[in-house]
C-alpha cells in the first residue's frame, strides 16, 4: 500500500499512486483521491475521529476503464438536452432534467456504463486493492464508498449522485463494489447532475473510499447551519438508533434537533414529547457534544458543513464525512454596509437586507458588470446602503426596521410591493433583537435613523469602486426632490404639456448619448462612464412628475370615493392606459404580427423555423421582405430592450432578437379575433371609461361638486399613469447605449488577450476593463466570476428578506408554522379564468399557446409581450404594485402574485382556475397532493 504522507500534492500525480492510506490524503490533489477522501484525509490529519482505511485513487479508475469511454464521454458533453436546459434560467419553459433525462442521455450513460462492468480490471489494480484490503484485517467488514473528482465541491456537494456499499466482506466483494462505484459514475442521475452543473464528462474521474464499518449504536447527520433558514448560528443534527445509513435514506423518521451552536441551547425537538414516549437517541449531553465537534470540523474547513457521524456501543463519536452545505444562500458582506455610531453597539449586531432586484422583478443573478452600474446609479444620492450576496442587489433596511417610522412605512408598503414580503415582516418586527431602537438623550426627527446610513465600500461592494461611485449625498438628494416639486404642480394643471416635456426629453437623451466616431477603446470607456452622470437626475426630473401626479390623483379620488365604492373599483380605472410605453411595444409587436401572418411567404417561414433560426435569417438579411422591414423597424425603436433589461451584462434585443420572434410566431395562434390582443385593449379602455362614468354618476347622487373631483381625478389618473414605464425606458436606453460600447471595447480585449470571448468583458468592472485595455491578462477574474455566476443562475429559492447571520426570514416563518390550503397569495388583478397552466421560468424562446395560464418567478417589461395572449397570470414574486401586477391590470387579465413555490407546484398541462379577487389558484380536475399543498402561504 503506497503511502504518501509529507509530500507535495504533485509528487502524488507524478507516482500514480493507485493506493494511499487516509492519514496521508489531507494534501492529496482532488483529481487523484475526489471530494470525499480529501476531506477525510484533512478530518484524519487534524486528529478527528475518523474510522481507518484508504483511497483507492483516480489512477485505479483511469487504468481500469476502457479507452472506448473517452469517445463515448465526449459524445456526451456534446449533448444538450432539453430536458436538462429547460431546468435552467434561459430555457423557457420548466422541465424536471435530473429526475428524467432526454433519451439520448440515457441510452449515453447507459453504454458507459456497460462498458465499466464488462472491463477487465488491469491485475496491478486488483493487486494493489486486495492488499490494502487484506492490511485492514482478514474478513474485515468495510464500508466501500465513491469519492468523485467532481463531487463535495464549494458550489456543488453531489451528494447521492454516486453509489457506496456498506458491510461488505471478503476481498472479492470488496474488489466487486469497486467496480459498482466506478459504474455509478455513469448512472444518469450522476451524468445529468454534471450537465447541469457545467462540468465536463470527460474530466470525472471516481475515487473509492474503503473504510472499517463502526457497528452503530446511535448514528446520523449534522448540518454546522441550518439548511432550511439558512441560520449560520444554529446547528441541526438528526439521529436514530443504529446505522446512519437509515437516516440518509429518509427510510426512519429520525429525532431532530435544532441547536444554538454557541450556547448549546436545544431551540427544538421534534418529534416534540419524545423522551415521554421512548428513548431518546441522543441525551442533551451527547446533542451538545456533536454541536460542539460539528463546530470544530467547520472552523477547520472554513465553511458551513454536512457531516456524517456514527456512536458506537462503547460511547465513541466517529466522523464518517464531511462535505460542504452547498445550498445556503451566500452571506452579506458586513463590511460593506455599516450605521454610522456602531461603536454603541455589537461589533456583530444583526443586520436585515431586502432584496432589490426581486422587487424589479428579476430572480436571475446580476453580471458583476450590470451590479456595478446599478449600484453607482443607486447610490448617487440616496441614503441607502447595498450588499451584493449571490449578485443580487440587497438594500440594507436594518435603520428603518429600528425606527417606529420606518416600521409603519415598510408595514404599508411592503404588501404593496411584494406580498410575502408583507407577510412575513411583522413575525421579523417580533424578533426581539430588531427592537425599536431609543435614543433618549435627544428627540430624532421622522426618518433620521434611515439617513444615518452611509457608505462604506467593500470587497463584495463592486459599485463602491470606479470613477462613477460616490458616497450618498442626502443635501444633493433633498435638492433634487425641492426641484421636483414645481414639476409635480405642472403636471397637474397641465397634463397635455407634462406629456410633450416628458416625450421630449426621450429625444435629447438619444441625441446625447451618440459618441462621435472613430472613437478609441478608452473614449468609449470614458463616454460609457459619463452616461451615468448626464441622464440620472435630469430624467428624473423629466419622467417622474407625471406617473406620481397620476397615481397620486388616484389616491385622492379613492378618498373621495368611500362609502360610495369599494377600492378594488378604481382598479378597472387602470386598464387600457394611454402613453405606456411598454404597451404601446407590445401592441406594436402585435400588429406586426398581424401583418406577417397576412403576407404568405413571411407567414410559412416564422411557421417553419424555430427563434434562432429566424434570428440566423433575420441576421443574415434573408427573411421575406415584410418580415425583415417590419422586424427592423420595429427593433429600430425598441432593440435596446431586453429580458432583465435592468442588467448591462445582458444582451439587447438588437443583437439577440430570439426573443421577439418567438413571441411573433406566437402571436401567430391566435385564431379567434376576440383574443386579438388590440381588440382586447381596446375593450379595456372602453371598460375603464364607463367605471369612471359609473363612479361620477354614483357620486353625483351625492354631491355634484365631489362628483366633479372624482372625474378631475380620475381624468388625470388616466392622462398621466401610463408614464410610468418612461422612466425605466429611458434608463434601458442609456444602458443600450453602454452596452453598445463595452461591446466595441470586448472586441480590442479579445484581440490583444485580455479576455477570452466578448461577453467576458460584463464580468469586469470600468476600473479592471481600463487595465485591460493597458494589458492586464484578466482571464483568471472572469474565470472566477462566471464559476460563481453560473452557480446562481441555477439558484431557484432567493430570501427575500435576509438577516446578516444568513437567516432566510420568510423560510424561517414557514418553518415554524407552515400553512396549508390552496394555493394562495395576494390579489393583483380582478377576474377568474379557467386554463392550462404553462410553467414558464424564462421568456426567451417560451410558447404559450392563447388563453394559457401563464406561471412565472416574476415578470419585468421584456415578458410582457406574452401576457397579451395570457388568460391569467401566476407569480411567485411580487406585491399590487410590482411591474406584472400592474400590467396584468392594464391588459385586464386576472393576475395573483406572491405565491410560494408556484412553479414547481404548479406543472405544464395543469388545469387551474385563477381568482384574481381572491388571490387562489385552484386545480380543477383533481385537488393538490398534500406534499404540494405544504408550504402554502395564504395571503
Amino acid at each position: 500500500m503506497g503511502s504518501a504522507e509529507g509530500r507535495a500534492p504533485d509528487s502524488f500525480v507524478a507516482d500514480r499512486s493507485l493506493v494511499i492510506d487516509l492519514s496521508a490524503l489531507a494534501s492529496a490533489p482532488l483529481q487523484l483521491v475526489g471530494g470525499k477522501a480529501v476531506n477525510l484525509g484533512k478530518l484524519t490529519a487534524a486528529g478527528f475521529p475518523v474510522p481507518r482505511g484508504f483511497c483507492l485513487t483516480t489512477a485505479a479508475y483511469r487504468k481500469a476503464a476502457p479507452a472506448e469511454l473517452d469517445a463515448l464521454a465526449a459524445s456526451l458533453d456534446a449533448v444538450q438536452p432539453a430536458s436538462l436546459n429547460d431546468a435552467e434560467p434561459g430555457s423557457g419553459e420548466s422541465g424536471h432534467g435530473l429526475d428524467h433525462p432526454e433519451p439520448d442521455l440515457r441510452e449515453l450513460a447507459r453504454q458507459a456504463r456497460e462498458m465499466i462492468v464488462t472491463a477487465p480490471i488491469p491485475a496491478d489494480v486488483d493487486a494493489a486493492l486486495r492488499a490494502a484490503y487484506a492490511a485492514l484485517g482478514s474478513g474485515a467488514a468495510v464500508a466501500v464508498r465513491s469519492s468523485a473528482t467532481a463531487e463535495d465541491l464549494p458550489f456543488a456537494s453531489f451528494a447521492g449522485q454516486q453509489d457506496s456499499f456498506l458491510n461488505i466482506s471478503g476481498a472479492d466483494a470488496v474488489v466487486e463494489s469497486a467496480r459498482r462505484c466506478w459504474a455509478s459514475l455513469w448512472t444518469e442521475r450522476a451524468v445529468a447532475y454534471r450537465a447541469a452543473n457545467a462540468i465536463r464528462h470527460r474530466d470525472a474521474g471516481l475515487a473509492v473510499v474503503v473504510q472499517d464499518v463502526v457497528a452503530a449504536a446511535t448514528a446520523g447527520v449534522l448540518f454546522t447551519a441550518n439548511p432550511v433558514t439558512g441560520t449560520r448560528t444554529e446547528t441541526v443534527i438528526d439521529a436514530s438508533a443504529g446505522p446512519g445509513q437509515a437516516v440518509v435514506s429518509g427510510s426512519v423518521n429520525p429525532d431532530h434537533f435544532v441547536v444554538d451552536t454557541a450556547t448549546g441551547r436545544i431551540l427544538l425537538r421534534s418529534p416534540e414529547g419524545t423522551a415521554a414516549r421512548r428513548r431518546q437517541s441522543l441525551d442533551d449531553a451527547r446533542i451538545r457534544e456533536l454541536t460542539a465537534l460539528g463546530d470544530t470540523v467547520q472552523r477547520l474547513f472554513g465553511a458551513p458543513q454536512d457531516m456524517e457521524w456514527v456512536i458506537d456501543a462503547a460511547g465513541k463519536i466517529w466522523v464518517t464525512q464531511s462535505r460542504p452545505i452547498t445550498t445556503l444562500y451566500p452571506l452579506p458582506d458586513p463590511a460593506a454596509a455599516e450605521p454610522l455610531g456602531a461603536e454603541s453597539g455589537p461589533a456583530a449586531e444583526p443586520r436585515v437586507y431586502l432584496c432589490g432586484t426581486l422587487l424589479q422583478g428579476l430572480t436571475r443573478p446580476l453580471t458583476p458588470m450590470g451590479l456595478s452600474v446599478l449600484g453607482s446609479m443607486r447610490n448617487r444620492n440616496g441614503p441607502w446602503a447595498y450588499v451584493n450576496p449571490g449578485l443580487r442587489m440587497y438594500v440594507d433596511v436594518t435603520a428603518m426596521v429600528r425606527n417606529r417610522y420606518g416600521r409603519r412605512y415598510l408595514l404599508r408598503m411592503l404588501p404593496l410591493a411584494d406580498g410575502r414580503s408583507g407577510a412575513v415582516f411583522p413575525a421579523l418586527l417580533a424578533d426581539p433583537r430588531f427592537s425599536v431602537r431609543q435614543r433618549p438623550p435627544r428627540r430624532t426627527r421622522p426618518g433620521a435613523a434611515i439617513r444615518r446610513v452611509r457608505r462604506k465600500p467593500g470587497p463584495s461592494s463592486p459599485s463602491a469602486r470606479g470613477p462613477a461611485a460616490r458616497s450618498p449625498n442626502t443635501l444633493a438628494g433633498l435638492g433634487l426632490t425641492v426641484r421636483l416639486v414645481p414639476s409635480l404642480l405642472r403636471a397637474a394643471v397641465r397634463p397635455a404639456a407634462e406629456l410633450r416635456r416628458a416625450f421630449d426629453y426621450g429625444t435629447r437623451l438619444e441625441a446625447e448619448l451618440v459618441l462621435a466616431e472613430p472613437a478609441t477603446a478608452f473614449g468609449r470607456l470614458d463616454h460609457a462612464q459619463r452616461i451615468l452622470d448626464r441622464t440620472v437626475d435630469g430624467l428624473i426630473l423629466a419622467t417622474l412628475p407625471g406617473p406620481s401626479v397620476g397615481y397620486l390623483m388616484l389616491a385622492v379620488a379613492r378618498r373621495l370615493l368611500r362609502g360610495i365604492a369599494e377600492p378594488r373599483e378604481l382598479e378597472a380605472v387602470l386598464r387600457g392606459l394611454p402613453n405606456n410605453v411598454t404597451t404601446e411595444m407590445d401592441l406594436e409587436l402585435w400588429h406586426l404580427a398581424v401583418t406577417i401572418r397576412a403576407n404568405d411567404a413571411s407567414r410559412e417561414v416564422f411557421l417553419a423555423h424555430g427563434p434562432k433560426e429566424l434570428a440566423a435569417l433575420y441576421a443574415a438579411g434573408s427573411l421575406p421582405a415584410v418580415a425583415q422591414t417590419g422586424l427592423r423597424v420595429f427593433l429600430d425603436r425598441y432593440g435596446h430592450r431586453a429580458v432583465a433589461e435592468i442588467d448591462l451584462g445582458m444582451p439587447r434585443w438588437s443583437e439577440k432578437p430570439d426573443h421577439i420572434l418567438g413571441m411573433i410566431s406566437n402571436y401567430l395562434h391566435v385564431e379567434d379575433p376576440e383574443q386579438a390582443p388590440d381588440r382586447q385593449f381596446a375593450g379595456a379602455e372602453e371598460h375603464a371609461e364607463a367605471r369612471i362614468r359609473s363612479l361620477v354618476e354614483r357620486t353625483g347622487a351625492r354631491s355634484r361638486l365631489r362628483a366633479r373631483l372624482v372625474e378631475f381625478c380620475l381624468r388625470r389618473t388616466r392622462q398621466l399613469s401610463g408614464l410610468r414605464e418612461l422612466p425605466k425606458f429611458y434608463v434601458v436606453l442609456a444602458l443600450a447605449e453602454m452596452h453598445r460600447q463595452l461591446n466595441a471595447i470586448s472586441t480590442e480585449l479579445v484581440r490583444t488577450g485580455a479576455i477570452t470571448a466578448a461577453a467576458d468583458v460584463y464580468f469586469l468592472e470600468f476600473d479592471e476593463v481600463r487595465v485591460g485595455l493597458r494589458g492586464a491578462d484578466l482571464k483568471g477574474i472572469v474565470a472566477a466570476r462566471r464559476r460563481l455566476y453560473d452557480v446562481e443562475l441555477r439558484r431557484r429559492r432567493i430570501p427575500r428578506l435576509l438577516l446578516s447571520d444568513g437567516t432566510d426570514v420568510e423560510a424561517a416563518v414557514m418553518a415554524k408554522s407552515p400553512a396549508s390550503g390552496a394555493l394562495a397569495g395576494t390579489p393583483a388583478s380582478a377576474g377568474t379564468a379557467t386554463g392550462t397552466v404553462r410553467v414558464i421560468l424564462d421568456p426567451v424562446g417560451a410558447h404559450l399557446e392563447p388563453g394559457e395560464i401563464l406561471v412565472a418567478p416574476s415578470t419585468d417589461p421584456g415578458w410582457t409581450p406574452l401576457f397579451l395572449t395570457a388568460g391569467a397570470l401566476v407569480m411567485e414574486m411580487g406585491g399590487v404594485i410590482s411591474h406584472g401586477a400592474v400590467v396584468a391590470r392594464e391588459y385586464g387579465i386576472p393576475a395573483v402574485v406572491g405565491v410560494p413555490d408556484a412553479t414547481t407546484r404548479l406543472r405544464t398541462g395543469q388545469r387551474v382556475t385563477v381568482d384574481g379577487s381572491a388571490g387562489t389558484v385552484r386545480q380543477v380536475d383533481t385537488p393538490l397532493s398534500p406534499a404540494k399543498e405544504a408550504g402554502s402561504l395564504a395571503s
